[in-house]
């Protein structure tokens, strides 16, 4: 074998290793199980995203209060399950949540399969994806609405569902325990106010930066505890974990907005802006680089906000505006100077600079 050769097999091998994460052996063994055992319903839900986890976590609920078998498994765009990997005997129904699949999936699956197909999604992307009536299977159902997240349409659903089937004279049954129902009900909201992009709700932020270190227990195969510790999230704490966060970072920027120095952008032709150097923060240059804009134009200086950091042997600059009116064109040359030294050239390093 060549050189060449050995090289593309051994990149596939590692590509195809890679990949089995998502199209695991565990969740192919599941569906072969399922089948074996007849299983009725099957749920694959959008991962890693938190509508799709909530999704499937209603589902699961759903299915546990009749004690219907279901199984439910992650569907990632990387490496995704296939049509025929569903191939379920005895599935009457499959339901797709926060997503349609590739292009052509849902359709072709419904073609293939005499079960049911159900799919939930809240992006504009996918209208493009709905099949004309007259390519529409029968047994293939959409629930798109751009105006709600998926994870809500799917509480929804399965809600209303479960009252039908369990209260036909129109008694209340609810699909959560009134313990969680308010404060699931409370983090959905906040889920959807992301989702659709509408970033209203206060305190949004912090639930955001506190909500995304569970990201990576979305996957119900390798989690087992997923649905109990999605039942137990509180918007409460984890907008306070996300203000913890936010402080502790601003407590650091802080620190490093005392140490600022003028630069002098294209020796002095563009203006003068605010800078400072953050070694060893680098993680912090966006937000101090935005700051330091606001204060470059409180003093009269260019609204534009100046990072430097060596990283291994170069040194780099980061600028930031907060001016919509700025604009950026290359940089060729900077010259900068501490407040308490006398000015130095700082050599070619960064590609765009600010200019009204």
């Amino acid at each position: 074998m060549t050189l060449s050769l050995l090289r593309k097999w051994s990149s596939l091998s590692a590509l195809r290793a890679g990949a089995r994460y998502f199209r695991s052996n565990a969740a192919l063994e599941a569906l072969v199980k399922a089948s074996e055992d007849k299983v009725p319903n099957v749920v694959l839900y959008n991962y890693p995203s938190f509508s799709g986890a909530f999704a499937a976590l209603f589902a699961h609920l759903f299915h546990s209060r009749l004690i219907l078998p279901c199984l439910i498994l992650p569907f990632s765009s990387v490496e995704p399950l296939r049509v025929e990997d569903l191939y379920v005997e005895g599935l009457e129904r499959c339901y797709l949540v926060d997503f349609l699949g590739p292009k052509g999936f849902s359709r072709k699956l419904a073609r293939r399969s005499s079960c049911e197909v159900i799919g939930f999604d809240h992006r504009k992307s996918v209208l493009a994806q709905i099949p004309s009536a007259e390519d529409h299977p029968d047994n293939l159902t959409f629930h798109i609405d751009i105006e709600k997240s998926s994870s809500t349409a799917v509480y929804e659903y399965f809600s209303n569902k479960l009252a039908d089937i369990r209260c036909p004279d129109r008694a209340v049954a609810s699909l959560l325990d009134p313990k969680d129902q308010d404060r699931v009900e409370t983090v959905l909201r906040f889920i959807e106010d992301a989702d659709l992009r509408r970033w209203s709700l206060a305190e949004i932020r912090a639930f955001n930066i506190g909500l995304g270190e569970w990201r990576s227990k979305l996957n119900c195969i390798t989690n087992p505890y997923m649905y109990e510790q999605l039942l137990g999230l509180s918007s409460v704490d984890l907008i306070a974990k996300g203000n913890s966060y936010i402080s502790s970072r601003q407590n650091a920027v802080n620190q490093l907005l005392d140490k600022v120095f003028k630069v002098r952008l294209g020796r002095g032709f563009y203006g003068e802006c605010l800078g400072t150097r953050v070694d060893g923060n680098s993680e912090l240059s966006d937000e101090i680089a935005k700051q330091l804009s606001v204060k470059s134009a409180a003093a009269g200086l260019r609204p534009i906000g100046a990072v430097v950091y060596m990283q291994r042997y170069n040194l780099k600059m980061c600028l930031r505006s907060t001016d919509s009116a700025t604009v950026l064109i290359p940089l060729k040359l900077l010259r900068f100077a501490s407040l308490s030294t006398k000015p130095c050239i700082l050599p070619s390093m960064i590609e765009y600079f600010g200019l009204n």
